[in-house]
């Protein structure tokens, strides 16, 4: 075991040790960490719930090619142990000094030429983004920027500015000192990863596991059947940020690699709990089509790049933008213990309010979607009061299947309409065997109604739910009429 993590900031190898004298907890953020240094003050607080982006740093941690590879995140919801084996770049990490003077990287450079900065606090975490754009795409299209940009919210420039900045520095050659400086980089997060022994972090109010290996994360499991789990921690992190909750004890599974795969086979796409929300909209374009359409619309890049399949799937959430589309696709989920394995569909393994099936010692591992032939039709739908960037009020996902103009199979599912994501039974039921037609839609639409007794709150009264429900079903069909067959 060790007890200390280690990463590289400013070009350097730097080791916390989470002793009593440090002042640093296990669930300190990369966001309180930074600030508490004196050279990197960049990076801003704003809301502390991976909304404003105003603490966007770069995480550059080797790939599968042997190269770097780049992930903007929201340094908020990032834990200090996450980092472990990875470099941090901040806004300060850009400018070079070259003979005597500061040369502006690129992206800062079009942010001046263009104007792009005016009040200033928002800056840092926007040419952040901006970098994050420049190590990983060459000539962008707007809506590729656009994306990039959803996570940063800036009151004063119009973003107009901002989109011509990342347009101009992308266009030519983006070599940087970062790329100059590659391969030191890789050899020294060599130095650290090489490492393989479980971190455990035990403080007087905290024990802190981050395990390498999947066989240790299920010891460590069934050894702390207690313990929160987390990988992007994007949802977990917000009981620490906005709820002011302890974490007495955290697994974290976020360096477990045998967890992060994607593997297509003949009859469906197996997904590791590991991969992020951006690596599976990345592969599921074509494949997966009402899958990525909600991932499209899933946070921002910087939550993507952080939030995992197996959190979001585990957190059970009843306004969770996928489970509605996994459990009309059928998705199965793979649940493993030291000893023991069991797959089981999805819609079972949700069992209430934030509820779940998984036993105390038990990992979800995996879930696999199925895939289907081109007579069997799969939408999904997000309503929220802002495109991007913002959780459902209501959302719906539906899977048909249409033989001779009959239903031969329908999957109805709703999420913000119950305590838990559910499927419309009584309606599933209606419709099956008869003519997919808009008589019998409008009379679907009735037995829906009943089915469902959803709450006001915040977001929405309990009317305008119901109302919305009941015309995703209308526009499920006005959008399949004349597509089946």
């Amino acid at each position: 075991m060790q007890n200390s993590v280690r990463f590289i900031l400013d070009n350097r190898i730097v080791e916390v040790d989470f002793s009593e004298f440090s002042g640093l907890k296990p669930t300190t953020t990369v966001l309180n960490y930074l600030r508490s240094l004196p050279g990197h003050k960049g990076v801003k607080e704003g809301c502390a719930e991976g909304d404003c982006g105003a603490c966007t740093v770069v995480i550059a941690e080797s790939g599968a090619d042997g190269k770097l590879k780049y992930r903007s995140v929201d340094s908020c919801l990032v834990f200090l142990p996450m980092i472990h084996g990875k470099q941090i770049i901040t806004v300060e990490n850009l400018a070079v000094s070259d003979k005597q003077r500061k040369k502006l990287h690129p992206v800062q450079q079009q942010m001046v030429e263009t104007n792009g900065s005016q009040c200033g606090y928002c800056t840092p975490g926007i040419v952040m983004s901006l970098f994050g754009i420049f190590k990983n795409h060459l000539k962008p299209s707007r809506e590729v920027i656009q994306d990039a940009l959803v996570g940063n919210l800036c009151r004063c420039t119009g973003y107009q500015p901002i989109l011509e900045a990342a347009q101009k520095a992308c266009t030519n050659d983006q070599t940087d000192q970062f790329s100059e400086n590659e391969k030191v980089i890789l050899s020294m997060l060599q130095e650290i990863t090489s490492e393989k022994r479980t971190i455990e972090i035990l403080t007087s109010t905290q024990r802190y596991f981050k395990p390498f290996m999947l066989t240790e994360a299920f010891r460590i499991r069934k050894e702390n059947p207690e313990a929160t789990i987390i990988n992007g921690s994007t949802d977990m992190a917000l009981r620490q940020t906005k709820k002011h909750e302890l974490l007495s004890a955290i697994i974290d599974l976020s360096s477990v690699d045998e967890l992060a795969f994607l593997r297509e086979e003949p009859g469906c796409f197996v997904c590791g709990a590991g991969v992020t929300m951006e690596q599976l909209k990345q592969a599921t374009a074509d494949k997966l089509p009402a899958f990525h359409k909600i991932l499209s619309v899933f946070g921002s890049l910087q939550i993507r790049n952080l939030a995992t399949l197996g959190g979001n799937v585990c957190s059970a959430s009843p306004i969770g933008d996928l489970l509605p589309s996994l459990i009309a696709y059928g998705a199965e989920v793979k649940l493993c213990s030291e000893k023991s394995e069991r797959i089981i569909e999805l819609e079972k393994f949700i069992t209430g309010y934030r509820k779940t099936d998984i036993r105390k010692d038990e990992l979800l591992t995996e879930i696999s979607i199925p895939k289907y032939k081109r007579d069997t039709k799969v939408i999904s739908y997000k309503v929220s009061r802002r495109k991007d960037l913002d959780i459902s009020t209501v959302s719906a996902a539906f899977r048909l299947k249409v033989d001779n103009g009959n239903v031969a199979e329908i999957v109805i599912v709703y999420g913000g309409m119950a305590a838990m994501v559910k499927r419309a039974l009584e309606t599933e039921k209606f419709l099956k065997g008869k003519l997919w037609s808009r008589e019998n839609i409008q009379m679907a639409m009735k037995i829906l109604t009943n089915e469902f007794k959803p709450i006001s709150d915040a977001r929405s009264e309990a009317v305008f739910r119901t109302k919305v429900a009941e015309n995703l079903l209308l526009k499920f069909y006005l959008e399949t009429m004349n597509e089946v067959v």
